[in-house]
Protein backbone atom coordinates (compact mmCIF):
# COMPACT_ATOMS: atom_id res chain seq x y z
CA UNK A 1 0.00 0.00 0.00
CA UNK A 2 2.85 2.37 0.86
CA UNK A 3 4.51 1.46 -2.44
CA UNK A 4 1.31 2.30 -4.36
CA UNK A 5 1.03 5.59 -2.49
CA UNK A 6 4.61 6.44 -3.39
CA UNK A 7 4.00 5.62 -7.04
CA UNK A 8 0.86 7.73 -7.10
CA UNK A 9 2.71 10.61 -5.44
CA UNK A 10 5.58 10.29 -7.92
CA UNK A 11 3.17 10.33 -10.84
CA UNK A 12 1.44 13.37 -9.38
CA UNK A 13 4.80 15.10 -9.02
CA UNK A 14 5.77 14.31 -12.60
CA UNK A 15 2.39 15.55 -13.73
CA UNK A 16 2.85 18.77 -11.80
CA UNK A 17 6.27 19.31 -13.30
CA UNK A 18 5.11 18.53 -16.79
CA UNK A 19 1.75 20.29 -16.49
CA UNK A 20 0.93 22.07 -19.73
CA UNK A 21 0.37 25.81 -19.68
CA UNK A 22 -3.20 26.80 -18.90
CA UNK A 23 -2.81 29.58 -21.47
CA UNK A 24 0.05 30.23 -23.86
CA UNK A 25 -0.31 34.00 -23.65
CA UNK A 26 -2.72 36.65 -22.45
CA UNK A 27 -5.44 38.01 -24.72
CA UNK A 28 -5.52 41.32 -22.86
CA UNK A 29 -2.93 43.55 -21.23
CA UNK A 30 -4.10 46.51 -19.16
CA UNK A 31 -1.59 49.19 -18.11
CA UNK A 32 -3.03 51.37 -15.33
CA UNK A 33 -0.94 54.49 -14.81
CA UNK A 34 -1.15 56.50 -11.60
CA UNK A 35 0.76 59.64 -10.69
CA UNK A 36 3.86 60.81 -8.91
CA UNK A 37 4.82 58.46 -6.08
CA UNK A 38 7.74 56.36 -4.85
CA UNK A 39 7.66 53.07 -2.92
CA UNK A 40 9.13 54.79 0.16
CA UNK A 41 6.40 57.45 0.04
CA UNK A 42 3.29 55.39 -0.79
CA UNK A 43 3.88 51.84 0.45
CA UNK A 44 5.00 52.12 4.09
CA UNK A 45 1.87 50.09 4.88
CA UNK A 46 3.70 46.98 3.65
CA UNK A 47 6.00 47.33 6.66
CA UNK A 48 3.55 46.61 9.47
CA UNK A 49 0.51 44.44 10.25
CA UNK A 50 -1.87 43.49 8.79
CA UNK A 51 0.08 43.54 5.52
CA UNK A 52 3.46 42.46 6.83
CA UNK A 53 5.63 42.18 9.94
CA UNK A 54 7.87 45.12 10.69
CA UNK A 55 11.00 43.23 9.65
CA UNK A 56 9.60 43.01 6.11
CA UNK A 57 11.14 46.45 5.44
CA UNK A 58 14.33 48.32 6.29
CA UNK A 59 15.32 50.94 8.84
CA UNK A 60 18.65 51.30 7.03
CA UNK A 61 19.59 50.28 3.49
CA UNK A 62 21.99 47.54 4.64
CA UNK A 63 19.33 45.46 6.38
CA UNK A 64 17.80 42.41 4.72
CA UNK A 65 14.11 42.74 3.93
CA UNK A 66 11.30 41.37 1.81
CA UNK A 67 10.04 44.76 0.68
CA UNK A 68 12.81 47.23 -0.12
CA UNK A 69 11.10 50.13 1.59
CA UNK A 70 13.03 52.34 3.99
CA UNK A 71 11.07 53.27 7.11
CA UNK A 72 13.66 55.48 8.85
CA UNK A 73 16.97 57.31 8.37
CA UNK A 74 16.26 58.88 4.99
CA UNK A 75 19.49 60.38 3.64
CA UNK A 76 19.53 64.17 3.72
CA UNK A 77 22.72 66.13 3.15
CA UNK A 78 21.16 69.17 4.83
CA UNK A 79 20.59 67.36 8.14
CA UNK A 80 23.23 67.66 10.87
CA UNK A 81 23.65 63.89 11.17
CA UNK A 82 23.06 63.21 7.46
CA UNK A 83 19.63 61.62 7.85
CA UNK A 84 16.05 62.74 8.35
CA UNK A 85 13.23 60.77 9.93
CA UNK A 86 10.16 60.67 7.67
CA UNK A 87 6.81 61.94 8.89
CA UNK A 88 3.22 61.37 7.82
CA UNK A 89 1.26 63.26 5.20
CA UNK A 90 -2.24 62.73 3.80
CA UNK A 91 -2.75 61.25 0.33
CA UNK A 92 -4.45 64.47 -0.77
CA UNK A 93 -2.06 67.34 0.00
CA UNK A 94 -2.24 71.11 -0.39
CA UNK A 95 1.33 71.24 -1.66
CA UNK A 96 3.19 69.78 -4.60
CA UNK A 97 6.85 69.09 -5.28
CA UNK A 98 8.86 69.78 -8.41
CA UNK A 99 9.55 66.70 -10.51
CA UNK A 100 11.38 68.31 -13.39
CA UNK A 101 14.59 67.01 -14.87
CA UNK A 102 16.39 69.59 -12.73
CA UNK A 103 14.69 68.19 -9.63
CA UNK A 104 15.93 64.72 -10.60
CA UNK A 105 19.51 66.00 -10.84
CA UNK A 106 19.19 67.67 -7.42
CA UNK A 107 17.91 64.57 -5.65
CA UNK A 108 20.18 62.15 -7.51
CA UNK A 109 23.23 64.29 -6.67
CA UNK A 110 25.63 62.22 -8.79
CA UNK A 111 24.38 58.97 -7.29
CA UNK A 112 24.49 59.98 -3.63
CA UNK A 113 20.68 60.20 -3.44
CA UNK A 114 20.95 62.81 -0.69
CA UNK A 115 19.53 65.90 -2.38
CA UNK A 116 15.76 65.52 -1.99
CA UNK A 117 15.82 68.55 0.31
CA UNK A 118 16.85 70.71 -2.66
CA UNK A 119 13.70 69.90 -4.63
CA UNK A 120 11.46 72.99 -4.74
CA UNK A 121 8.08 72.81 -3.01
CA UNK A 122 5.00 74.53 -4.37
CA UNK A 123 2.19 76.02 -2.19
CA UNK A 124 1.69 75.76 1.60
CA UNK A 125 4.74 73.66 2.26
CA UNK A 126 5.41 72.01 5.65
CA UNK A 127 8.94 71.52 7.01
CA UNK A 128 10.93 69.00 4.98
CA UNK A 129 8.05 68.42 2.56
CA UNK A 130 9.98 65.90 0.45
CA UNK A 131 10.56 63.53 3.40
CA UNK A 132 7.00 62.32 3.89
CA UNK A 133 5.11 59.05 3.64
CA UNK A 134 1.38 58.69 3.10
CA UNK A 135 -0.64 58.15 6.27
CA UNK A 136 -2.79 55.02 6.07
CA UNK A 137 -4.40 55.23 9.50
CA UNK A 138 -7.81 55.52 7.79
CA UNK A 139 -7.08 52.54 5.53
CA UNK A 140 -7.26 54.71 2.40
CA UNK A 141 -4.33 52.84 0.81
CA UNK A 142 -5.62 49.37 1.62
CA UNK A 143 -6.66 48.56 -1.97
CA UNK A 144 -3.07 49.15 -3.10
CA UNK A 145 -1.65 47.17 -0.19
CA UNK A 146 -4.02 44.25 -0.78
CA UNK A 147 -3.06 44.12 -4.46
CA UNK A 148 0.67 44.37 -3.65
CA UNK A 149 0.55 41.53 -1.13
CA UNK A 150 -2.00 39.27 -2.83
CA UNK A 151 -0.36 39.46 -6.26
CA UNK A 152 3.06 40.60 -7.52
CA UNK A 153 5.21 43.46 -6.25
CA UNK A 154 8.36 44.79 -7.94
CA UNK A 155 10.98 46.08 -5.53
CA UNK A 156 12.95 47.69 -8.36
CA UNK A 157 10.77 49.35 -10.97
CA UNK A 158 12.21 52.60 -12.34
CA UNK A 159 10.75 55.24 -14.58
CA UNK A 160 12.75 55.17 -17.79
CA UNK A 161 13.10 58.95 -17.96
CA UNK A 162 14.54 61.51 -15.56
CA UNK A 163 11.66 63.94 -15.47
CA UNK A 164 7.91 64.56 -15.30
CA UNK A 165 4.74 63.26 -16.90
CA UNK A 166 4.98 64.24 -20.56
CA UNK A 167 8.19 62.31 -21.33
CA UNK A 168 7.13 59.50 -18.99
CA UNK A 169 3.97 58.82 -20.94
CA UNK A 170 5.80 58.98 -24.23
CA UNK A 171 8.04 56.18 -22.93
CA UNK A 172 5.06 54.18 -21.65
CA UNK A 173 3.26 54.38 -24.99
CA UNK A 174 6.02 54.57 -27.57
CA UNK A 175 9.25 53.59 -25.83
CA UNK A 176 10.89 57.00 -26.19
CA UNK A 177 10.36 60.73 -25.65
CA UNK A 178 12.61 61.51 -28.61
CA UNK A 179 11.05 63.46 -31.47
CA UNK A 180 12.05 60.78 -34.00
CA UNK A 181 13.74 57.40 -34.31
CA UNK A 182 16.95 59.14 -35.37
CA UNK A 183 16.78 61.41 -32.33
CA UNK A 184 16.30 58.37 -30.08
CA UNK A 185 19.40 56.73 -31.55
CA UNK A 186 21.29 59.95 -30.84
CA UNK A 187 19.86 60.04 -27.28
CA UNK A 188 18.08 63.35 -27.80
CA UNK A 189 15.03 63.19 -25.55
CA UNK A 190 12.22 65.55 -24.64
CA UNK A 191 12.90 66.04 -20.95
CA UNK A 192 10.12 68.23 -19.56
CA UNK A 193 6.49 69.20 -19.83
CA UNK A 194 5.51 71.96 -22.22
CA UNK A 195 6.92 75.49 -22.18
CA UNK A 196 4.43 78.19 -23.07
CA UNK A 197 1.28 76.10 -22.65
CA UNK A 198 -0.26 73.36 -20.54
CA UNK A 199 -1.63 71.78 -23.73
CA UNK A 200 0.60 69.08 -25.09
CA UNK A 201 1.33 67.38 -28.37
CA UNK A 202 0.41 68.19 -31.92
CA UNK A 203 -2.57 70.32 -30.83
CA UNK A 204 -0.55 72.61 -28.54
CA UNK A 205 -0.81 76.32 -29.38
CA UNK A 206 1.76 77.78 -31.75
CA UNK A 207 4.93 78.75 -29.95
CA UNK A 208 4.74 75.84 -27.49
CA UNK A 209 8.04 73.98 -27.10
CA UNK A 210 9.50 71.17 -25.04
CA UNK A 211 13.03 71.17 -23.62
CA UNK A 212 15.43 68.42 -24.64
CA UNK A 213 18.63 66.85 -23.39
CA UNK A 214 21.27 65.20 -25.53
CA UNK A 215 24.86 63.98 -25.15
CA UNK A 216 26.24 67.12 -26.75
CA UNK A 217 24.94 69.46 -24.06
CA UNK A 218 26.33 67.62 -21.03
CA UNK A 219 22.93 66.50 -19.75
CA UNK A 220 21.80 70.11 -19.50
CA UNK A 221 18.44 71.14 -20.89
CA UNK A 222 18.19 73.27 -23.97
CA UNK A 223 15.24 74.69 -25.92
CA UNK A 224 13.58 72.03 -28.01
CA UNK A 225 10.98 71.64 -30.74
CA UNK A 226 7.24 71.97 -30.98
CA UNK A 227 5.95 68.84 -29.15
CA UNK A 228 4.68 66.97 -32.21
CA UNK A 229 6.79 63.88 -32.87
CA UNK A 230 6.91 61.21 -35.54
CA UNK A 231 8.02 57.67 -34.80
CA UNK A 232 6.47 54.24 -34.33
CA UNK A 233 4.66 53.36 -31.10
CA UNK A 234 3.32 50.21 -29.50
CA UNK A 235 0.00 50.99 -31.18
CA UNK A 236 1.67 50.66 -34.58
CA UNK A 237 3.10 47.25 -33.75
CA UNK A 238 -0.36 46.08 -32.69
CA UNK A 239 -1.99 47.38 -35.86
CA UNK A 240 0.70 45.89 -38.10
CA UNK A 241 -0.16 42.27 -37.33
CA UNK A 242 -1.77 40.04 -40.00
CA UNK A 243 -4.86 40.11 -37.80
CA UNK A 244 -4.59 43.59 -36.24
CA UNK A 245 -4.80 43.70 -32.47
CA UNK A 246 -6.99 46.28 -30.80
CA UNK A 247 -5.82 49.02 -28.46
CA UNK A 248 -7.29 51.93 -26.57
CA UNK A 249 -5.89 54.83 -24.60
CA UNK A 250 -8.31 56.04 -21.91
CA UNK A 251 -7.48 59.59 -20.76
CA UNK A 252 -9.39 62.63 -19.46
CA UNK A 253 -8.32 65.30 -21.96
CA UNK A 254 -7.21 65.47 -25.58
CA UNK A 255 -4.40 67.94 -24.85
CA UNK A 256 -3.19 66.49 -21.57
CA UNK A 257 0.49 65.75 -21.01
CA UNK A 258 -0.78 62.29 -19.98
CA UNK A 259 -2.48 61.62 -23.32
CA UNK A 260 0.56 60.25 -25.11
CA UNK A 261 -1.00 59.68 -28.57
CA UNK A 262 -1.58 63.43 -28.96
CA UNK A 263 2.17 63.91 -29.57
CA UNK A 264 2.42 61.34 -32.39
CA UNK A 265 1.61 63.06 -35.67
CA UNK A 266 0.42 60.03 -37.66
CA UNK A 267 -2.02 59.12 -34.88
CA UNK A 268 -3.21 62.63 -34.00
CA UNK A 269 -3.20 64.11 -37.52
CA UNK A 270 -3.65 67.55 -36.04
CA UNK A 271 -5.78 70.19 -37.73
CA UNK A 272 -2.99 72.60 -36.77
CA UNK A 273 -1.48 74.26 -33.67
CA UNK A 274 -4.22 74.94 -31.17
CA UNK A 275 -6.55 72.66 -33.12
CA UNK A 276 -7.78 69.09 -32.74
CA UNK A 277 -6.60 65.58 -33.45
CA UNK A 278 -8.54 64.36 -36.47
CA UNK A 279 -6.89 61.05 -37.38
CA UNK A 280 -8.93 57.88 -37.83
CA UNK A 281 -6.70 56.01 -35.36
CA UNK A 282 -7.14 58.77 -32.79
CA UNK A 283 -10.93 58.79 -33.15
CA UNK A 284 -11.15 55.02 -32.92
CA UNK A 285 -8.68 54.36 -30.11
CA UNK A 286 -8.41 57.40 -27.82
CA UNK A 287 -11.28 57.52 -25.33
CA UNK A 288 -11.59 60.79 -23.38
CA UNK A 289 -13.80 59.32 -20.65
CA UNK A 290 -11.56 57.14 -18.46
CA UNK A 291 -14.50 55.40 -16.77
CA UNK A 292 -15.40 53.95 -20.16
CA UNK A 293 -12.86 51.23 -19.42
CA UNK A 294 -15.34 49.91 -16.83
CA UNK A 295 -18.11 49.91 -19.42
CA UNK A 296 -15.89 48.20 -22.00
CA UNK A 297 -15.07 45.46 -19.51
CA UNK A 298 -18.72 44.97 -18.56
CA UNK A 299 -19.85 44.81 -22.19
CA UNK A 300 -16.99 42.48 -23.22
CA UNK A 301 -15.32 45.12 -25.41
CA UNK A 302 -11.95 45.24 -23.65
CA UNK A 303 -9.18 45.82 -26.25
CA UNK A 304 -6.11 43.63 -26.50
CA UNK A 305 -3.98 46.40 -24.98
CA UNK A 306 -5.23 49.31 -22.87
CA UNK A 307 -3.55 52.28 -21.25
CA UNK A 308 -5.77 53.67 -18.49
CA UNK A 309 -5.23 57.23 -17.23
CA UNK A 310 -7.40 58.68 -14.42
CA UNK A 311 -8.97 62.06 -13.93
CA UNK A 312 -7.02 64.24 -11.51
CA UNK A 313 -9.21 63.38 -8.53
CA UNK A 314 -8.19 59.71 -8.91
CA UNK A 315 -4.56 60.20 -9.86
CA UNK A 316 -2.59 60.27 -6.54
CA UNK A 317 -1.04 63.57 -7.69
CA UNK A 318 0.17 65.75 -4.82
CA UNK A 319 -1.29 69.24 -4.53
CA UNK A 320 -4.84 68.00 -5.09
CA UNK A 321 -6.54 67.94 -1.64
CA UNK A 322 -9.54 66.10 -3.08
CA UNK A 323 -7.35 63.69 -5.03
CA UNK A 324 -7.90 60.65 -2.84
CA UNK A 325 -9.85 58.40 -5.19
CA UNK A 326 -6.85 56.61 -6.72
CA UNK A 327 -6.84 53.41 -4.64
CA UNK A 328 -10.59 52.91 -5.18
CA UNK A 329 -10.27 53.72 -8.89
CA UNK A 330 -7.60 51.06 -9.39
CA UNK A 331 -9.55 48.54 -7.32
CA UNK A 332 -12.66 49.20 -9.42
CA UNK A 333 -10.82 48.31 -12.63
CA UNK A 334 -9.26 45.16 -11.16
CA UNK A 335 -12.61 44.11 -9.64
CA UNK A 336 -14.38 44.69 -12.95
CA UNK A 337 -11.97 42.34 -14.71
CA UNK A 338 -11.98 39.82 -11.88
CA UNK A 339 -15.76 39.58 -11.58
CA UNK A 340 -16.84 40.07 -15.19
CA UNK A 341 -19.33 37.56 -16.54
CA UNK A 342 -18.41 35.08 -19.22
CA UNK A 343 -18.58 36.78 -22.62
CA UNK A 344 -20.60 35.41 -25.54
CA UNK A 345 -17.55 33.69 -26.99
CA UNK A 346 -16.97 31.96 -23.66
CA UNK A 347 -14.10 34.22 -22.64
CA UNK A 348 -13.51 35.07 -18.99
CA UNK A 349 -11.40 38.20 -18.74
CA UNK A 350 -9.93 37.19 -15.39
CA UNK A 351 -8.42 34.05 -16.91
CA UNK A 352 -6.59 35.81 -19.76
CA UNK A 353 -5.77 39.37 -18.67
CA UNK A 354 -2.47 40.72 -17.30
CA UNK A 355 -2.75 43.97 -15.33
CA UNK A 356 0.22 46.27 -14.69
CA UNK A 357 -0.29 49.09 -12.17
CA UNK A 358 2.49 51.66 -12.11
CA UNK A 359 3.11 55.35 -11.39
CA UNK A 360 4.46 57.62 -14.10
CA UNK A 361 7.16 59.41 -12.07
CA UNK A 362 8.47 59.92 -8.56
CA UNK A 363 6.73 63.27 -7.99
CA UNK A 364 9.61 64.82 -6.06
CA UNK A 365 9.17 62.46 -3.08
CA UNK A 366 12.16 60.86 -1.38
CA UNK A 367 13.24 57.36 -2.33
CA UNK A 368 16.40 55.70 -1.09
CA UNK A 369 17.17 53.41 -4.04
CA UNK A 370 19.49 54.84 -6.70
CA UNK A 371 18.68 54.04 -10.33
CA UNK A 372 21.09 52.12 -12.52
CA UNK A 373 21.96 54.63 -15.23
CA UNK A 374 22.24 53.15 -18.70
CA UNK A 375 25.77 53.05 -20.14
CA UNK A 376 26.85 55.28 -23.00
CA UNK A 377 24.96 58.21 -24.41
CA UNK A 378 21.57 56.75 -23.49
CA UNK A 379 22.49 57.15 -19.85
CA UNK A 380 22.32 60.92 -20.10
CA UNK A 381 18.57 60.57 -19.64
CA UNK A 382 17.87 56.94 -18.70
CA UNK A 383 16.98 55.77 -16.00
CA UNK A 384 15.00 57.82 -13.50
CA UNK A 385 13.85 57.16 -9.96
CA UNK A 386 11.99 54.19 -8.54
CA UNK A 387 8.21 54.01 -8.88
CA UNK A 388 5.79 51.35 -7.63
CA UNK A 389 4.75 48.43 -9.83
CA UNK A 390 2.03 45.93 -8.95
CA UNK A 391 1.30 43.02 -11.30
CA UNK A 392 -2.08 41.30 -11.13
CA UNK A 393 -3.33 38.19 -12.90
CA UNK A 394 -4.93 34.83 -12.27
CA UNK A 395 -1.45 33.29 -12.66
CA UNK A 396 0.49 35.56 -10.29
CA UNK A 397 1.30 33.89 -6.95
CA UNK A 398 0.09 35.67 -3.83
CA UNK A 399 2.86 37.57 -2.07
CA UNK A 400 5.30 37.30 -4.97
CA UNK A 401 8.14 39.84 -4.68
CA UNK A 402 10.42 40.38 -7.65
CA UNK A 403 13.93 41.77 -7.12
CA UNK A 404 15.02 42.29 -10.74
CA UNK A 405 15.42 45.84 -12.03
CA UNK A 406 12.70 46.88 -14.47
CA UNK A 407 11.64 50.05 -16.26
CA UNK A 408 8.82 51.27 -18.50
CA UNK A 409 10.53 49.52 -21.40
CA UNK A 410 9.94 46.23 -19.57
CA UNK A 411 6.17 46.72 -19.85
CA UNK A 412 6.45 47.37 -23.57
CA UNK A 413 8.75 44.39 -23.96
CA UNK A 414 6.21 42.19 -22.17
CA UNK A 415 3.47 43.32 -24.56
CA UNK A 416 5.73 42.56 -27.53
CA UNK A 417 6.63 39.16 -26.10
CA UNK A 418 3.05 38.27 -25.20
CA UNK A 419 1.64 39.08 -28.65
CA UNK A 420 4.79 38.21 -30.66
CA UNK A 421 4.99 41.71 -32.10
CA UNK A 422 8.68 42.27 -32.78
CA UNK A 423 10.42 45.32 -31.34
CA UNK A 424 10.09 49.08 -31.56
CA UNK A 425 13.83 49.36 -31.02
CA UNK A 426 13.59 52.04 -28.33
CA UNK A 427 13.39 51.59 -24.54
CA UNK A 428 11.83 48.18 -25.13
CA UNK A 429 15.04 47.01 -26.82
CA UNK A 430 17.23 48.62 -24.15
CA UNK A 431 15.33 47.01 -21.27
CA UNK A 432 16.82 43.69 -20.14
CA UNK A 433 13.57 42.30 -18.70
CA UNK A 434 10.18 41.05 -19.90
CA UNK A 435 8.25 40.85 -16.58
CA UNK A 436 7.35 37.24 -17.41
CA UNK A 437 8.55 36.11 -13.96
CA UNK A 438 5.33 37.50 -12.49
CA UNK A 439 3.27 34.79 -14.21
CA UNK A 440 3.08 31.03 -13.77
CA UNK A 441 1.02 30.06 -16.80
CA UNK A 442 1.27 26.35 -16.01
CA UNK A 443 -0.79 26.86 -12.85
CA UNK A 444 -4.57 26.75 -12.65
CA UNK A 445 -6.03 30.27 -12.65
CA UNK A 446 -6.59 31.61 -9.16
CA UNK A 447 -10.12 32.24 -7.93
CA UNK A 448 -10.59 36.00 -7.88
CA UNK A 449 -11.18 37.65 -4.52
CA UNK A 450 -12.79 41.07 -4.73
CA UNK A 451 -10.64 43.95 -3.50
CA UNK A 452 -12.41 46.02 -0.87
CA UNK A 453 -12.49 49.78 -1.45
CA UNK A 454 -14.52 52.77 -0.24
CA UNK A 455 -15.74 53.54 -3.78
CA UNK A 456 -16.86 51.01 -6.37
CA UNK A 457 -17.36 50.97 -10.12
CA UNK A 458 -20.84 52.48 -9.89
CA UNK A 459 -19.38 55.60 -8.30
CA UNK A 460 -16.91 56.14 -11.13
CA UNK A 461 -19.47 55.31 -13.82
CA UNK A 462 -21.86 57.90 -12.37
CA UNK A 463 -19.29 60.47 -11.26
CA UNK A 464 -20.55 63.94 -12.20
CA UNK A 465 -17.58 65.89 -10.85
CA UNK A 466 -15.91 68.05 -13.49
CA UNK A 467 -12.71 66.14 -14.24
CA UNK A 468 -9.54 67.85 -13.15
CA UNK A 469 -6.40 67.24 -15.22
CA UNK A 470 -4.12 64.65 -13.65
CA UNK A 471 -1.18 66.99 -13.95
CA UNK A 472 -0.30 70.34 -15.50
CA UNK A 473 3.08 71.07 -13.90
Amino acid sequence: MKFVAKVVFALMLVGAIAAPAQISSFKHVVVIVQENRTPDNLFQGLCKPPFGPRNNCRTNPAEPSKYDILTANWVDKHSLNGTTQPTRVSLGTNYDLSHTHGAFLSMYDNGRMDGAGDIPCIRKCPPKPQFKFVDNSSGILNPYLVLATQYGWANYMFQTNQGPSFPAHQFLFGGTSAPSAAADAAATFAAENMTGSHIAGCIAPAGTTVSVVDPDNGNEEEPGPYPCFEHQTMADLLARQPSPLSWKYYAPEAGSIWTAPNAIQHICQSSGPGGQCTGASWKQNVDLTPADVLTDIRTCNLPNVSWVIPIGQNSDHAGTPNGIGGPSWVAAIVNAIGTNHRCRDGELYWNNTAIFITWDDWGGWYDHEAPTILPGIQGDYQYGFRVPLIVVSAYTPAGYVNNIRHDFGSILRFIEHNFNLGSLGFADARSPTYLTAFFQLNQLPRIFQKVGAPLDASFFLNDERPPEPPDTD
